[in-house]
């Protein structure tokens, strides 16, 4: 994808983020770091840190745990695990519970949120029954009509690209 595209679609997806009622009204909200040619999420932590919003990023265990740690500046991440960078251990944990917006990363997705994610089973894992809004910010040109999805999978509930908001289940 030419880097023109790249650079209008994060400033896209940011938009229609920051845009949306769920981001407006949430205190707290858990991000991850984006790496390569991800959508940009570094502009949305400092939007948020910006705008009072407790931030929040995932510190992975071995075994594919995590759990969302608290930031209040992004000079606090270092490279981790896979070499993403993440919160250093030393810094407090936020219950799922009180999550009110989390930014789910993915290869792409489909219509209906599913998403071809890492493999490590990160997410799922975290997700299952966590009551927060779960956003998904995708490329249109990479989304896909259906991706194959197993018993396990949590599709997310909003999927944010450049052109569009879809909403895939009732929050």
């Amino acid at each position: 994808m030419p880097d023109d595209y790249i650079a209008a679609s994060n400033a896209g997806i940011l938009l229609r983020i920051t845009s949306l009622e769920e981001y407006i009204s949430a205190r707290n909200i858990m991000l991850y770091h984006s790496v390569g040619r991800e959508p940009d999420t570094l502009e949305l932590a400092k939007a948020a840190l910006s705008a009072g919003k407790t931030v929040a990023f995932p510190y992975c265990f071995k075994g594919g745990f995590m759990q969302a740690r608290i930031v209040e500046n992004l000079d606090e991440l270092r490279p981790a695990m896979l070499g993403i960078p993440a919160p250093p251990d030393t810094a407090p944990v936020i219950a799922p519970q009180e999550l009110d917006i989390i930014i789910v990363p993915a290869l792409t997705y489909d219509r209906a949120g599913y998403r071809l994610g890492y493999g490590g089973g990160y997410y799922d894992r975290y997700l299952s029954g966590i009551p927060a809004i779960t956003v998904g910010p995708a490329r249109q040109r990479l989304m896909k009509y259906v991706l194959p999805e197993e018993p396990h999978d949590i599709a997310v509930k909003i999927v944010a690209t450049e052109n569009a908001v879809l909403r895939t289940a009732d929050p």
